[in-house]
């Protein structure tokens, strides 16, 4: 028996993501960045900037008996938009664009009916919260959005 679902979720997330087609021109990363930080799109997975954890859950007995536990677990993920020039703008807009690839990719459709199940490794998953990170730096724009992957399993 699994003690979490969490490892699962989080390759089912980054499976899902990577067969996105909108997604195609994006470096997805599991975990923090370590290749070119200059890439113009990037999307990590178990990974925000500054924040110490990657992934957190929490269980709790499904029911008497204590043979099941539900688990509610949170993937912190993390939307890079750089450019060289110093438009905020554009990078903002395509940050938003890209969550919103995201968030469609976890949404139960004709065309992926598993994934709110994150491919039945969860019983639900969904888009939770957000946070944008705006700089212009010597170096170009850059906008991030910080945001979190929420999901429900028994266990």
């Amino acid at each position: 028996m699994a003690t979490s679902a969490m490892p699962e979720a989080i390759d089912a997330l980054l499976a899902i993501l990577g067969a996105a087609p909108e997604l195609a021109d994006v470096q997805i990363v599991d975990g923090p960045p370590v290749n070119d930080q200059s890439v113009a799109d990037q999307l990590c997975v178990g990974y925000q900037p500054g924040d110490g954890e990657s992934a957190s859950m929490v269980q709790e007995f499904a029911y008497a008996g204590a043979r099941r536990r539900n688990e509610d677990g949170v993937i912190d993920c993390w939307i890079d938009c750089w450019s060289g020039d110093v438009e905020i703008q554009p990078r903002r807009q395509r940050a938003f664009e890209l969550l919103a690839v995201v968030e469609d990719a976890l949404r139960a459709s004709g065309a992926a009916p598993d994934a709110p199940t994150l491919g039945g490794v969860v019983q639900w998953s969904h888009l939770t919260a957000g946070s944008l990170r705006q700089a212009i730096t010597d170096q170009g724009a850059r906008a991030g959005i910080g945001f979190t992957v929420s999901y429900f399993a028994r266990i």
